[in-house]
C-alpha cells in the first residue's frame, strides 16, 4: 500500500513519495490559478454559463485581497453548492464522451476546487429568490466547510479573499498591485468582447472603471472597450460560413491603423485562445490596404461544432485544436479579401467610412489550379509583340519624360489603354481633369469638378502596373546563365519545393541541383541583382494566400516611377487622370494614392468663407 509522506520517516532508502493530499490541492491549483486575474478568467466563464444577463465584477489589491462576481443566473441547489468545491466537480459534462459536445466556457470542475485550495471562499446563491445558501471554505485543514441559509435574488456571488496567503512562494512572486489589476481587467475584456448580450461591470478598489449595458452586436461592444468614440464609425462586421463553422469577424480600416497587434483577438465558442494563423489570416486578408507596417485593429470570433474542436489541451483553455484549421483560415483570408472588394467598397472613401455589415455564404472551394489570370500558358517576348517596347512589357514602359516622342507617345498611350471601372467609364466623357502642376519632385496636382487632388506620382503609377501586371500571364525569360544558392534553412527548402510550380506561374523557374537550387528564368523585365534576386523569392514565404499579389508588388516596385522624376505636362496629366480612375486608389503596399481638399475647405483656410 502507497503511504503518504511523513516528515519523521526515514527518507535516505527511497527518493520518490507521495504528497500529502492539501499539498497536492495546492500545487494543482497553481495550475489553473496562477494569479488573480486567472481566478476572475474562471469565475466569469461561470457565471456566463450560468446565462447571466448581468455580470459585476470586483477586485481589491490587484485581486490578491478580494475578487468578487455577481450574477443572476441560475444559481445553485443546497446540494450543488455542497459539491460544487470539491476537486472535478461539474455539471457540465458527465464521460468523456461529453467533451464533444461541450458548449459550455467550463467544464471540468477545477475552477472552484482550485480557488478553495489557494484563498478564502465565500458562496452566496439561489435558484429562485426564495430559497439562498451560503457557503464559507477555506485553504488548509483549519477551516471546515460551512453551510447556512440566509436571503438573496435568483443567482450566484462568488468572493474569493486572501489569495495565496497560505501559499508565501507564490504571493511573492505577484506583481504590483496596479499591474495584477490591469491582467484581471483584461480577463473581463477578454469575457466581455465575446458576449454583447450581456451586461458587465468592473470595479476595482471600490472605484467603477468599466459599465457595458447591452450591445447589437460584436462590433458595438468591440467598439465600446477598445476604441474612442469618435473611431467606432470606422469598424466593419464581416460574417463568413463554412462547413461545421461560422466566423463573424470585426475589422478596423486603415484610419483605425495601429504599430502593433496588441488590439487583435481570436476567439473560439466564446474563449479567448492564442491561435497565431488566424491572427496572420487577419493581417494576410488586408494585404496592401495597411502601409508602413501599420496592423488593423479587429477580432476574429470563430462559432464551431465542438465536435471538430478540443478544448481540452490546455489547462487554461487558451489554446484549441481545429479539425481543419485551414478551412477556417481560408475563410477569414477570402471573407476579408472579398469585402474589401465588395460591391467597389474600397474605391474611394468608403473603405474608410462607415458601412452596412456584410454578409458571405459559404465560400466556395479553393481550385486546385492556379488563380485565373495565371491559367494562360507563358509567352516569350518574341511571340508577344508588345513587348518589343524597350524589351519591356506595357506595364513596365516608362512614363518619365524622354527626348524620344516615341517612348512619351507609348507612355501615354499605355495610360489610355488602362481598363477603367464600368461606372467611370460611363461617366468618361464628363470626367474633365485640368492639370495645375508638381509639388516636392513627387506630387501632381490636378482640379476635378471642385477639388484639388494631391497625387502621389509613384504610388499612382505602382498601382497602374500592378493592375495591368495581374491581368494577363507574366513572360518569362531564360536566363544565359542560372544562378545557384544555397538556403539557410530547412524552412526555405520546404517552401521552395512546395511552390515551384506557382513560381513558376510567376515568371520563376527554380529546380533542385544535388542538394542545392538553381534559378533558371525569371520576368522578362525583371532587374535586380542575383543576392537581391534570392532574398525576394525567399521573403514571398510571408506572402501566404497573396503570393501573386505580393510579388507582382515587388515586381512593379522597381519600374514605377520614383520621386524625383521628371514628368511632362501631358504625361503628368495622363497620369493623374488614370490614378482618379482606379479601383484601388491605394498603391499596392497600401499607401494613399492622393489626398484630396475641396475648394470650400481651401476657401476656409484662407477666410474667404
Amino acid at each position: 500500500m502507497v503511504q503518504a509522506y511523513n516528515s519523521t520517516q526515514e527518507t535516505s532508502a527511497r527518493q520518490i513519495l507521495v504528497l500529502p493530499p492539501e499539498e497536492a490541492r495546492k500545487i494543482a491549483a497553481g495550475e489553473v490559478i496562477d494569479r488573480p486575474a486567472a481566478l476572475v478568467r474562471e469565475l466569469l466563464d461561470n457565471a456566463i454559463d450560468a446565462k447571466s444577463t448581468l455580470i459585476e465584477v470586483a477586485i481589491e489589491e490587484g485581486g490578491s485581497r478580494r475578487i468578487e462576481v455577481i450574477d443572476d443566473g441560475v444559481g445553485m441547489t443546497y446540494e450543488d453548492l455542497s459539491l460544487c468545491w470539491h476537486t472535478h466537480a461539474t455539471s457540465k459534462i458527465r464521460s468523456m464522451d461529453d467533451l464533444d459536445r461541450a458548449k459550455t466556457l467550463g467544464f471540468r470542475g477545477e475552477a472552484l476546487a482550485a480557488a478553495a485550495a489557494v484563498a478564502h471562499l465565500e458562496i452566496l446563491t439561489s435558484v429562485d429568490g426564495r430559497e439562498a445558501w451560503h457557503l464559507t471554505v477555506g485553504p488548509g485543514d483549519a477551516t471546515e466547510p460551512q453551510l447556512e441559509q440566509v436571503r438573496r435574488v435568483r443567482g450566484t456571488s462568488v468572493r474569493a479573499l486572501g489569495i495565496f496567503d497560505t501559499i508565501p512562494v507564490r504571493k511573492r512572486f505577484l506583481r504590483r498591485d496596479w499591474s495584477e489589476g490591469n491582467l484581471c481587467k483584461q480577463a473581463f475584456i477578454d469575457k466581455a468582447l465575446a458576449f454583447p448580450n450581456i451586461k458587465f461591470s468592473f470595479t476595482q478598489d471600490g472605484k467603477l472603471k468599466l459599465f457595458l449595458p447591452n450591445a447589437s452586436n460584436l462590433k458595438e461592444r468591440f467598439a465600446a472597450l477598445l476604441v474612442k468614440r469618435i473611431e467606432a464609425p470606422f469598424l466593419h462586421e464581416i460574417n463568413v460560413t463554412g462547413t461545421g463553422f461560422s466566423v463573424t469577424i470585426v475589422l478596423g480600416g486603415p484610419a483605425l491603423s495601429r504599430n502593433d497587434r496588441r488590439q487583435q483577438y481570436v476567439f473560439a465558442n466564446g474563449r479567448r485562445i492564442q491561435e497565431y494563423s488566424l491572427l496572420q489570416a487577419l493581417e494576410y486578408g488586408v494585404q496592401g490596404w495597411f502601409p508602413n507596417n501599420a496592423h488593423p485593429v479587429g477580432a476574429i470570433y470563430v462559432n464551431i461544432n465542438p465536435a471538430l474542436a478540443d478544448f481540452n489541451i490546455h489547462p487554461a483553455k487558451r489554446e484549441v485544436r481545429f479539425a481543419d484549421a485551414g478551412a477556417i483560415h481560408h475563410a477569414v483570408t477570402q471573407g476579408i479579401r472579398d469585402f474589401v472588394h465588395h460591391l467597389n467598397l474600397s474605391a474611394g472613401k468608403q473603405w474608410l467610412m462607415p458601412e452596412a455589415a456584410y454578409t458571405q455564404t459559404e465560400p466556395p472551394p479553393v481550385p486546385e489550379g492556379p488563380a485565373p489570370w495565371l491559367e494562360a500558358e507563358d509567352t516569350s517576348p518574341e511571340q508577344d509583340a508588345s513587348w518589343e517596347f524597350g524589351g519591356q512589357p506595357d506595364w513596365a514602359k516608362p512614363l518619365v519624360h524622354s527626348p524620344s516622342p516615341k517612348a512619351a507617345d507609348l507612355a501615354l498611350e499605355a495610360l489610355a489603354e488602362s481598363t477603367l471601372p464600368q461606372e467611370v467609364a460611363e461617366t468618361s466623357p464628363a470626367y474633365a481633369v485640368r492639370y495645375v502642376g508638381r509639388a516636392f519632385g513627387l506630387f501632381i496636382l490636378v482640379e476635378h469638378g471642385d477639388k484639388l487632388f494631391v497625387i502621389d506620382q509613384h504610388a499612382a503609377h505602382e498601382r497602374i502596373l500592378f493592375d495591368e501586371l495581374l491581368s494577363k500571364p507574366i513572360p518569362t525569360q531564360e536566363l544565359l546563365v542560372a544562378i545557384p544558392f544555397v538556403t539557410e534553412c530547412e524552412e526555405d527548402d520546404r517552401f521552395i519545393a512546395q511552390h515551384q510550380a506557382d513560381l513558376a506561374r510567376l515568371g520563376v523557374i527554380i529546380k533542385a541541383d544535388n542538394g542545392t537550387w538553381r534559378i533558371e528564368a525569371l520576368p522578362v523585365a525583371w532587374r535586380l541583382g542575383d543576392t537581391a534576386t534570392i532574398k525576394e523569392i525567399l521573403n514571398l514565404k510571408t506572402a501566404g494566400e497573396n503570393l501573386a499579389e505580393h510579388w507582382a508588388a515587388t515586381l512593379i516596385c522597381h519600374h514605377a516611377i520614383k520621386e524625383g522624376d521628371y514628368l511632362d505636362e501631358s504625361t503628368a496629366l495622363a497620369l493623374g487622370e488614370a490614378a482618379l480612375k482606379l479601383a484601388v486608389p491605394r498603391c499596392p503596399h497600401g499607401r494613399p494614392i492622393w489626398y484630396e481638399i475641396n475648394r470650400e475647405t481651401l476657401f476656409k483656410a484662407v477666410r474667404r468663407i
